[in-house]
Parts: structure tokens; sequence; C-alpha cells
């Protein structure tokens, strides 16, 4: 059985889709901007995005029954690679003790000029 999770703390998503899916004890996200849920804008600056992305997920799992520390998997999504040192410190504040499997990529560009996203799967 799929439930669409909708996080009433989060962002509403930007395009036609739901903030997660949970199938079964597995929770699927779609990937976190750092939309600041009140306004729907990007603060600037990418640690201000991947904080704003991180808090945005944590709605989402919190909406779902589960926390940072379900999370099996992540994807992080850059908008410039060089940001990577930065962006592990911030991600290191959020997911502490044993941090989930990870990947991290540039991309050429993210919805709306943003600088960040991260998505992710979580079991309970």
């Amino acid at each position: 059985m799929n439930k669409t999770i909708t996080a009433q703390n989060a962002p509403a998503a930007v395009g036609p889709y739901c903030h997660a899916k949970l199938c079964g004890n597995t929770l699927y996200t779609s990937g976190q901007l750092g939309l600041v849920p009140a306004t729907g804008e990007l603060p600037d600056g990418v640690e201000a995005q991947a904080r704003q992305a991180l808090e945005n997920l944590k709605a989402v799992l919190e909406a779902s029954g589960m926390a940072l520390s379900d999370v099996a998997k992540t994807t992080v999504f850059l908008a410039d690679i060089n940001d990577f040192a930065a962006i592990n410190a911030i991600y290191a504040e959020y997911f502490t003790g044993e941090a989930p499997a990870r990947s991290c990529v540039q991309v050429a560009a993210l919805p709306k000029g943003a600088l960040f996203e991260i998505e992710a799967v979580a079991v309970k």
C-alpha cells in the first residue's frame, strides 16, 4: 500500500508531485529545496538554503512518523561542487551518530535557481 505524505510544515510542491510516498515501512521523499515554507522564497546563500532544506526534510519525515535517524540514504544535489565542504559541515549537524549512505552530485541547474536540494529514503 502506498500512502501519500503531505507535510504542513514544508513548502508546497513546485510541480506535480507529493512530499513523499510511504510504501510499507519505507518512505521515499521528493527533493527538498531550501524554500521557506511561509513565503516560498529561497534564502540567500548555499548554507542557508541547505539548513532550510534539511528543516523541510525533517518536516516531511515527521509528517510520516519518522525522524532523521530513520534515513537510510540521501542524495544531495549542488549547483556548485565547490560547496561540498561547507555542506558537509551543515549535513553533519543534522545527521549525528551514524550517517546514512549518501550520494552528492553537481547539477547544471535546480528548480527556482536553488543552490542545494536533498532527497531521502527512510525506513522505520
